[in-house]
């Protein structure tokens, strides 16, 4: 049965959704599903832009046939050649055997890797390059690294269309609607939006800064990416969200405390922080403990909030594992312009906190509070004004 949904006169939205799989990449958990967007285009020429994953190939072949009837697929364009949108290329070929394949010189380096045994008539773009497709004109704006490096996106410019591929994505699959402004955004795609992009784009920050000034320059009305709704209304507000995620710059001031305990020592202090923050006038403070928080939020809270709170037990004399990889995942993400406390906690050899320093010192940007927290096994109440100064010290860097 197919499932298609107009965007524009003449230009469908042809993908689907996936409720089944748990795990995107096999990595982070998507538990209200995602969808893979394609989009077809019916002019003097037709045009698909993309495909899908494996998993719903079957729908997204019904969609295309239906909209098509009688008529040939004249063109695909290739913007991104990750499995999730590109795994059907082989099946369209051999359905579609005159089309012509559109891409950049890297794109049909990966189609060649991924479909070794297919044959096609290609056209090579260059950037800026235009494809007249009868009223519509196609242009072609490369965005490597946003997030593989042939990425680039597509431009329709008689109606502002742009075709952004893995930029201005989310996770989430969607309920009917296929539009941002039918929902509730903020409510039912935006966390998932957050932990898309930071775990996905976020080490690639400079990449979608030279691709959102490129957008900049265009006309843009509508937005349809690969995963999430389109966008036609208030574009400004998800451009102003990549914007800041994409230089680093918090969403929000408040403290994240992502904090490990093996025996509830560290975990009674990261709880009793988080109240004297609250105390003190912090009100916007959230708290993890990350050995039972999938790494892919801890990532996207990181981005989110102004100042982050580290406190980890020394294990094996250094950082507890889990917070350790945690630390060097933001740290390979490229998390900058932090402010950071650190406390750390050991019974005979405290170290952690040390090498945690250490870690985020070689990060960008990260204004490490000088003074931190040591927990000798656990807290005692003559250390209680201690803690206070410490937090007292968290409070200040707010000014």
């Amino acid at each position: 049965m197919y499932c298609v949904k107009k965007v524009l006169d003449n230009i469908y939205w042809v993908g689907g959704n996936d409720r089944k799989t748990a795990l995107f990449e096999n990595m982070f958990p998507i538990p209200n599903g995602v969808s893979y967007n394609s989009y077809l285009i019916l002019d003097e020429k037709t045009v698909l832009l993309d495909t899908v994953d494996h998993s719903i190939s079957r729908e997204f072949m019904e969609n295309i046939e239906h909209l098509l009837g009688e008529r040939n697929l004249d063109y695909i364009i290739v913007n991104h050649m990750e499995p999730d949108h590109c795994a059907i290329i082989g099946d369209i070929v051999l359905k579609y055997p005159e089309i012509q394949v559109v891409g950049n010189a890297k794109t049909f380096q990966m189609i060649e890797q991924f479909f070794p045994d297919i044959k096609f008539d290609r056209i090579t773009v260059k950037e800026g390059d235009c494809l007249e497709i009868g009223k519509r004109k196609l242009n072609f704006y490369f965005s490597p690294m946003v997030h593989w490096p042939e990425a680039m996106v597509t431009f329709e410019s008689v109606d502002g269309v742009l075709f952004s591929a893995d930029a201005f994505g989310t996770f989430g699959a969607l309920d009917g609607n296929l539009f941002a402004d039918e929902y509730d955004f903020e409510r039912v795609f935006l966390e998932d939006a957050r932990r898309y992009y930071t775990n996905i784009v976020g080490k690639f920050g400079k990449p979608v800064q030279s691709l959102l000034s490129k957008a900049s320059n265009l006309d843009i009305k509508c937005i349809c990416p690969l995963h999430g709704p389109v966008w036609r209304e208030n574009i400004g507000y998800f451009v102003d969200k990549y914007n800041k995620w994409s230089s680093y710059e918090a969403e929000e001031k408040g403290v994240m405390i992502a904090y490990a305990s093996m025996y509830g020592n560290t975990e009674n202090v990261a709880n009793a922080l988080a109240f004297m923050l609250s105390e003190k006038g912090i009100k916007n403070i959230k708290v993890y403990d990350v050995s039972t928080t999938h790494i892919s939020q801890l990532v996207a809270d990181t981005f989110k909030y102004s100042h982050i709170v580290l406190a980890s037990p020394t294990y094996n004399a250094g950082i507890y594992p889990i917070m350790e990889n945690y630390i060097r995942d933001i740290k390979a993400l490229n998390v900058q312009n932090k402010t950071v406390a650190i406390v750390d906690n050991g019974t005979w050899a405290n170290t952690a906190g040390k090498q945690m320093i250490k870690e985020i010192s070689e990060m960008k940007n990260m204004n490490i509070i000088e003074k931190g927290f040591s927990i000798l096994s656990s807290v005692n109440k003559d250390r209680e004004n201690e803690l206070n100064e410490f937090v007292d010290e968290i409070v200040k860097s707010f000014e």
